[in-house]
C-alpha cells in the first residue's frame, strides 16, 4: 500500500505534444511567427490574389535584401550598437562592382568587381567600428556621418545617374536562376540568415556578442575583447548590406546611386525589433528578424492588394515598434527583478 501511495504521488510527465508546445512558446520567435501566419491567412482569405504565384515571388523579392541587412543589424543591436549607413553601402558595393567590371570602365570579370565591392563594404564597417570603439563616438553619430559621406561618394562615382548592371543575373545562375520557383536572391537570404543565426547561437563569437551587449564591463573583465567583437559585427553588417545591394542590382539589371538608403535600413531595424531583438542590447535572434521582415512585407503587400491607403503602413510600423519596445523593456525589467526566468 505504501509503495502504491508513493507511485501515485509522483507527478505525471507531460505528453510530448505539451512539451513541444511549451518549448515553442518559450522561443523568442514564437509570437512573431504566429503573427506572420495569422496575417498571411487573413490576406489569403481576403483576396485570392495574395497566394498567387507571381505575388509569392513579389513577396520574396521584397523580403530578400531587407532580411540580409536585418541579419547584420541584429548582431549589432545585440552587442549594443547600430549602423545607420548600411543603406548607403547597399548602393556603394554595386557601384564599385560596375566601376570595376563594366565594359565602359575597367572591364574586369564580374566576380572581381563583386569581391571589391564587398571589400569596400567591409572597410566601411571597419571604419565605423574603429571610430565607435576607439574614439568613443556613439555609433548613432558615427554611422550618421558615414551615411552622408557615402551618399556623396555614390553620387560622385556614378555621376548621379542610373547604369546597367554588368553581366546581369550572373549571381542568380549560381542557385539555378529563374528556373527556381522563387527569386534566387531569396534563397541567398535564407541560407545566410541561417548561417548568421548559427553563429549567434552556437559559436563563441555569438556568445561574446551577447555578453558584450548584455554587460559590457562584465564581458571585458571576463576576457572578452569587446572592441574586437563590435568591430567584427560592424564589418559583418556592412558586408551583408553590400551583398544585398549586389544581388538586388543583379536582379533588376540596374544600379542606382540612391537605391536602398535610409528606408531599407530603418525597415531592417524595425524588423529586428519586431522580431524580438532588444535595442538595449544583450538579447535577440536573427530568425526573429527574418520573421519580422516577413510581417512587414506581408502587411505592405496585403495592403496593396486590398487597396488600403499606403499611409497606414507607416502608422502600423510605428505602433508595432512601440509595442515591441514596451514588451522588450518590461521583459528585461522582470528579468532584472528575478521574476522571469
Amino acid at each position: 500500500m505504501a509503495l502504491a501511495g508513493a507511485q501515485e504521488s509522483i507527478p505525471r510527465r507531460a505528453s510530448l505534444g505539451w512539451r513541444v508546445a511549451g518549448a515553442f512558446i518559450q522561443r523568442r520567435e514564437a509570437s512573431i511567427l504566429l503573427v506572420a501566419i495569422g496575417l498571411a491567412t487573413y490576406f489569403a482569405v481576403s483576396s485570392s490574389s495574395f497566394y498567387d504565384k507571381d505575388n509569392a515571388k513579389n513577396i520574396a523579392e521584397s523580403m530578400a535584401p531587407i532580411a540580409l541587412i536585418a541579419a547584420g543589424e541584429v548582431m549589432l543591436l545585440i552587442c549594443g550598437e547600430i549602423d545607420l549607413a548600411v543603406g548607403r553601402v547597399f548602393a556603394l558595393s554595386p557601384i564599385i562592382m560596375y566601376t570595376v567590371s563594366s565594359p565602359e570602365k575597367h572591364n574586369l570579370p564580374i566576380w572581381i568587381g563583386a569581391l571589391l565591392g564587398l571589400l569596400a563594404a567591409a572597410l566601411v564597417g571597419l571604419v565605423n567600428g574603429v571610430v565607435t570603439t576607439f574614439f568613443r563616438v556613439p555609433s548613432f553619430i558615427t554611422t550618421l556621418g558615414m551615411l552622408f559621406f557615402l551618399n556623396g561618394i555614390n553620387l560622385r562615382t556614378s555621376g548621379g545617374s542610373q547604369v546597367e548592371t554588368p553581366a546581369p543575373h550572373a549571381f542568380h545562375e549560381l542557385t539555378g536562376g529563374y528556373k527556381l520557383f522563387l527569386n534566387a536572391e531569396f534563397y541567398w537570404a535564407v541560407v545566410l540568415v541561417v548561417v548568421v543565426q548559427f553563429i549567434l547561437s552556437r559559436t563563441r563569437w555569438g556568445l561574446h556578442t551577447i555578453a558584450t551587449g548584455g554587460n559590457l564591463v562584465g564581458a571585458s573583465e571576463s576576457g572578452v575583447n569587446v572592441r574586437f567583437v563590435k568591430i567584427g559585427n560592424f564589418m559583418l553588417a556592412n558586408v551583408l548590406a553590400g551583398l544585398a545591394g549586389i544581388l538586388d542590382s543583379e536582379r533588376i539589371s540596374s544600379i542606382q546611386p540612391l537605391q536602398g538608403g535610409p528606408d531599407i535600413m530603418f525597415l531592417a531595424v524595425a524588423a529586428a525589433v519586431i522580431g524580438g531583438t532588444s535595442l538595449l542590447g544583450g538579447a535577440g535572434t536573427v530568425i526573429g528578424g527574418f520573421l519580422g521582415v516577413s510581417v512587414l512585407i506581408i502587411l505592405q503587400n496585403g495592403f496593396n492588394i486590398l487597396g488600403v491607403n499606403a499611409f497606414n503602413f507607416d502608422l502600423i510600423i510605428g505602433l508595432a515598434i512601440l509595442a515591441s519596445m514596451i514588451l522588450n523593456v518590461q521583459i528585461q525589467r522582470l528579468k532584472t527583478l528575478g521574476k522571469l526566468q
